[in-house]
């Protein structure tokens, strides 16, 4: 292989800078089954899981303005100011998740929210109660982890964000263990518990991995040139990035809501989970990508042309990967077999995966074009394509299923790789300069 220019950032060292990152979302992504998998084994499953589930959805809406910390702290702390200044942030944010989950275990409030509005049975209900206040901790273990974690990219320790990981995980597994041996609670309380200990202890780690660049940063001033970091520049700089993820949580519950109104509904929402979890497994290294970009960019764009390069590597890779599941018998060893589908119900979520084929290059694609704004400070853009995008999937989804009469989870399929195109495209448009821009610089 040929070596690369001198300065220029080598595809090897790219590899290796992202690979931590890409395996820590693809165990992050095999946490939810995880969980449900323990619980689906004790008394009572389908009322505890169906619990389980609207307690971690209820408490994701709450962790969403948050997700972006990791982010946030890549691309913000340069120094010692820059490193305080964030931390206040951080700690204010995660003060403000707390007392919303808080307020949302109230009695008066959560009667509220899962009986009149979401209109759960009261054995359910019981029991999203409990679960949901085992989770009031978790949104701000994530926010302080993610803080931490972003300290730890930005220096190019992305194996440590990694062991933090796997630290998470087996804490997960010992707590459930542990409660399912020696205590009466049910199974959503349960696997509330674990998955509350787990982050906790992943913020532990996270916090004492990066103590020697806490440390290094608390030792450096700030450059003579450099203004200070305030207040005001940070959330600036950061709600429209939480306005994207909590924009991005609408896309579920939309599919959901169309899928059941959608042809064979049932069918479209028994295969729908199991075909985005395939297709996930290839999109998280692409979502992992983002954090590569606005680490190794570099202040002037100069390694730009190898992010791009490393993207399009990455993104040709999982394409042909998949593929060579989706128009393969490996497709019903996945469908059927690992995913214990019946064989109408294999058949059936084949088309749909075949229409997700390019979805993981466009998450490549998306990472790199974001990180570019990121580091830019154009964050407000980002926001704006994910309207587009979810936009964009409503209006596929309406004409879709209602003026076309697709299949629900063909519709799905279909209206999300468009609306991604969308996304991407939008993007694309927004990098380029104003006409007459070269010319007048």
């Amino acid at each position: 292989m040929a070596s690369s220019p001198p300065g220029e950032l080598a595809l090897s060292s790219l590899l290796w800078f992202w690979l931590p990152l890409a395996a820590t979302w693809l165990m992050m992504s095999a946490e939810g089954p995880y969980v449900a998998a323990i619980i689906a084994r004790m008394p009572d499953a389908a009322f505890n899981l169906a619990a389980y589930g609207v307690a971690f959805s209820l408490a994701w809406l709450v962790e969403s303005p948050i997700m972006m910390l990791l982010t946030a702290s890549n691309s913000l702390v340069r120094d010692r100011q820059s490193f305080l200044a964030l931390e206040r942030f951080m700690i204010r944010m995660n003060v403000a998740v707390t007392a919303c989950m808080l307020i949302g275990v109230a009695p008066p409030v959560f009667r509220f929210v899962t009986g009149t509005i979401m209109g759960l049975p009261p054995n359910v209900a019981g029991l999203v109660h409990l679960a949901t206040a085992v989770l009031v901790p978790w949104p701000a273990a994530i926010g302080y982890r993610r803080f931490y974690q972003g300290l730890l990219v930005r220096r190019g320790l992305t194996r440590r964000v990694a062991y933090g990981t796997v630290v998470r995980l087996g804490t997960m597994s010992v707590t459930a263990a542990v409660l399912a041996l020696t205590s009466a609670l049910h199974g959503a309380a349960i696997g509330a518990a674990a998955l509350a200990c787990g982050v906790l202890a992943e913020a532990a780690a996270s916090r004492l991995m990066a103590r020697r660049v806490v440390a290094s940063l608390l030792a450096e001033p700030a450059g003579p040139a450099s203004a200070p970091l305030t207040q005001r520049a940070i959330v600036r700089f950061y709600y429209p990035l939480a306005l994207t993820s909590i924009i991005s949580l609408v896309t579920g519950p939309m599919l959901t809501f169309f899928l059941g109104r959608g042809r064979a509904p049932i069918e479209s929402l028994a295969v729908m989970p199991v075909v985005q979890s395939l297709v996930f497994l290839f999109r998280s290294g692409g979502v992992a990508y983002q954090e590569v970009g606005v680490a190794l960019l570099g202040a002037r764009g100069e390694h730009e042309a190898a992010i791009a390069r490393g993207a399009r590597a990455l993104a040709a890779g999982a394409t042909a990967v998949l593929a060579g599941i989706l128009f393969t018998p490996l497709a019903d060893a996945w469908f059927a077999g690992l995913s214990g589908l019946a064989p109408d119900l294999s058949r059936f979520a084949l088309t749909p995966a075949r229409l997700l084929l390019l979805l993981p290059a466009m998450e490549y694609w998306l990472s790199f074009q974001r990180s570019r704004f990121i580091l830019n400070g154009k964050t407000r853009v980002i926001t704006v394509a994910t309207a587009v995008e979810v936009g964009a999937i409503a209006l596929l989804m309406t004409a879709g299923i209602g003026l076309l009469g697709l299949v629900g989870v063909v519709a799905a399929a279909t209206a999300q790789v468009l609306g991604r195109l969308g996304s991407n495209l939008f993007l694309r448009a927004a990098s380029k300069p104003p006409p007459g821009a070269e010319r007048a610089s």
